[in-house]
């Protein structure tokens, strides 16, 4: 059991072997106080010494009771208006205009397992066993309405996800202008805040800030979770680090506009908020009609930061990415992009085919360019049939030429743009998203299909279906390439045009899953200029992410290591591309190229035709070493341990699950000259175990390798010479070690 109810004082406590979760009803107005959220405590019948109350300057609800104040009580769904002066979780506007809600304490249910999403994206379970759900129901007497707050806590994970529904039992409408999925009163505010942040081509970058007074937050008004910040936000004590310490993650399974806020107030109480982003949102929620937030996991760590990545990893691995491909090795694929980018025909993607083949490549993916009759970005997006000219026998007739080599085939679609020039647009010029007698801004030469209408999604379906239905395409590749602007829908009443935004995603969700229960074995990976799609969301349609368009090693570092704060390794599409690198110009090794690219899917994005003999042996020796070494990295254990943001050297590793082997990245971006020895401590081994290095001829035993750490030096790095050589490691310098148990 990990839901127990003190059923005489109605408090509520949801724990594990690691987290306790605890909260109240109150006695006077049966709201939700929050009592406790962190390391597990002992179960008790009574958890009345933890409520903290004293008279403090404010409005309080009850006459005669100077410690009623909300502003001063820790809640678990709060609202605003009524004692309480911070931001709310939920917002309800009603026929006369008032937004003031009064939600008491109605029930509960207690259930085994852990219930779906209606049209919604959420972690499942496999076994009931695995989880309990609680569900609290409150009711507001005026509105009509009820709130249901669900709770699920894994018993063996130390995870509690939660999601809020309201349903409108009265004969008004009402609307729905605020609704987070999860919120917590944190008792202090002694905390760093971590969060995702970037833009293109610089995605999953970490920003660490302390918690200041007031409001701090994340968020996304684009229409996408955005490369500019991640739906994640985590609060780490000051002495926590990657593996020690206490770390609070909160990260939301949804794709679209979202908030991340923490709110500190005057008396160090750190309100932790996430969910849809009320800018932009107004839900009008009709009679008999219900609402259902995204799902917020909260993962609670005492191992540090990278305690909390490794729970967010298995879970997501294993209980958010779901069918065909969820346990299968990802086949190593090479993509065109960046070898032709628009310049291509048959026989040119024949030949690199062919090639890759011979390397041992296993997937041809075709980039942007198949269709309509697009030489560039500004034309043919929606016309998702065949440019004759580059194709002569259409795409089943490549895709059949591409299976006869022994390889598999996929493709790149753009399912949410059109362009203006295509059969698409002069036949449904309302289906953009535009606002009338307003300009419709464009982005990349394109304009965003109106995913809030059925008719669209059903359309675009059908289009693609066409396409996937007549070739051997056993994987496809999903760009978004621009944000929307002008958010505004033809189809939708004039008080219906906050619901834009969110009716948007659920419409890319609708599209998703019908291709996927159509086609189930087709492996499908998300991209959106890169990672301005990498969310929990996306990750139950599509297994794997496209990381960022940045293909350069050395920026992957940071990219690389930024996105392992949520997302396993399983999910970071990674590639070696060619140099110059398109993105910086920047000279890198190709061994360094592959050391960081292994660390993810693993792929390559160039013309393997123009490669040297010599280079053509190394992707060769590239690809077998990630076919001996992919369920490692896939399925293996992750630890982040030198930080690229704050030193010249990045180090990680990834160790098999009985701790009998592990694969160590080390990079050094630049070389310096008389330099003083170092060494890399290792983690994640069993200390009693001995260890020997590949290639080396010493031995080691865990606890030496965690403590002492590798050596960097002398044979170590086989880059032993004098001080006046020339052979020392150059810039952008990489080292993988592959350690094996000794029996």
């Amino acid at each position: 059991m990990t839901i127990r109810v003190n059923e005489s004082n109605l408090e509520f406590h949801l724990f594990n072997n690691e987290v306790s979760y605890i909260f109240r009803v109150l006695e006077k107005n049966n709201q939700l106080e929050h009592l406790y959220y962190g390391k597990k405590i002992t179960h008790r019948d009574s958890f009345y010494h933890l409520i903290e109350r004293e008279i403090r300057p404010s409005s309080n609800m009850f006459e005669g009771d100077h410690t009623s104040s909300l502003e001063h009580i820790r809640q678990e769904y709060p609202s605003y208006g009524t004692t309480d002066f911070r931001y709310p979780a939920h917002m309800i506007t009603n026929n006369i205009g008032s937004h003031i809600t009064n939600f008491q304490y109605q029930g509960c249910n207690i259930s085994k397992g852990k219930t779906t999403l209606q049209s919604l994206p959420a972690t499942y379970v496999e076994s009931e066993d695995e989880a309990e759900t609680l569900e609290v129901t409150l009711f507001d007497d005026v509105l009509k309405t009820k709130m249901i707050l669900s709770y699920t806590i894994y018993s063996e994970r130390n995870v509690i996800t939660r999601n809020t529904r309201f349903v409108n039992e009265g004969e008004e409408s009402l609307f729905l202008e605020n609704a987070m999925s999860s919120s917590v009163d944190l008792p202090d505010d002694q905390f760093e805040m971590v969060h995702l942040f970037g833009a293109w081509a610089r995605e999953g970058h970490v920003e660490t800030q302390k918690l200041a007074k007031g409001v701090q937050s994340i968020y996304s008004a684009r229409g996408a979770s955005s490369h500019v910040h991640n739906p994640f936000l985590a609060l780490k004590r000051f002495d926590a680090s990657e593996h020690t310490g206490e770390v609070y993650g909160f990260s939301l399974v949804y794709s679209g506009n979202f908030l991340g806020q923490v709110e500190v107030d005057t008396y160090g109480v750190s309100r932790v908020m996430m969910g849809i982003n009320p800018f932009q949102f107004k839900w009008k929620l009709n009679p008999n009609e219900v609402f259902q937030t995204p799902e917020c996991v909260m993962v609670y760590s005492d191992h540090g930061l990278n305690g909390m990545s490794q729970t967010y990893h298995e879970l997501y691995r294993t209980r958010l990415v779901r069918g065909y491909w969820r346990d299968k090795v990802r086949p190593i694929l090479i993509n065109n992009w960046e070898a032709t980018y628009f310049d291509f025909n048959e026989e040119k993607v024949l030949d690199i085919a062919r090639t890759a083949k011979d390397l041992g490549i296993e997937l041809f993916v075709l980039d942007d360019g198949w269709f309509g009759k697009r030489d560039d970005d500004s034309s043919s997006l929606g016309d998702w049939f065949e440019y004759d000219e580059k194709l002569p026998n259409g795409m089943e007739g490549l895709s059949e030429k591409i299976d006869a080599l022994g390889m598999k085939f996929g493709l790149w679609f753009e399912p949410e743009m059109v362009s203006k020039d295509t059969k698409l647009y002069a036949e449904h010029p309302d289906w953009i998203i535009s606002t009338p007698y307003r300009r419709a801004s464009h982005g990349r030469n394109q304009f965003v299909l109106d995913f809030s209408r059925q008719e669209v999604v059903d359309h675009i379906f059908g289009l693609m279906d066409k396409v996937i239905g007549k070739s051997k395409i056993s994987y496809i590749k999903w760009d978004m390439n621009r944000y929307i602007t002008e958010a505004y829908s033809a189809a939708l009443e004039t008080d219906q045009q906050g619901e834009v935004f969110h009716r948007y995603i659920l419409g890319v969700y609708d599209l998703y899953e019908k291709l996927i229960t159509k086609y189930p074995e087709i492996l499908f990976e998300s991209c959106a200029g890169g990672g301005a799609r990498f969310d929990p969301g996306m990750l139950y349609y599509a297994p794997q992410t496209w990381t960022s368009d940045d293909t350069d090693a050395v920026e992957r570092l940071k990219i690389q290591y930024g996105t392992s704060m949520v997302y396993p390794l399983s999910t970071i599409g990674s590639h070696v591309s060619a140099v110059p690198n398109h993105q910086v110009g920047r000279m890198t090794p190709i061994d360094t190229r592959a050391n960081v690219a292994y660390f993810g899917t693993f792929g390559y994005e160039l013309d393997v035709t123009t490669l040297t003999d010599e280079e053509k042996a190394k992707v060769s020796e590239q690809v077998a070493f990630f076919k001996k070494k992919r369920n490692l990295i896939r399925n293996g254990i992750f630890y982040r341990m030198q930080n690229p943001f704050e030193s010249n050297e990045t180090s990680w590793m990834v160790v098999s699950d009985d701790q009998t082997e592990a694969i160590v990245g080390y990079y050094k971006v630049l070389a310096h000259p008389n330099e003083k020895y170092n060494r890399v401590k290792l983690q994640g081994l069993d200390p009693n175990k001995l260890y020997a290095i590949e290639g080396k001829d010493t031995t080691h035993y865990g606890n030496e390798l965690m403590n002492i750490g590798v050596i960097l030096a002398g044979n170590y790095t086989d880059r032993a010479s004098e001080y006046w050589s020339r052979e020392h490691p150059n810039d952008y310098d990489s080292k993988l070690f592959v350690l094996k148990e000794v029996k």
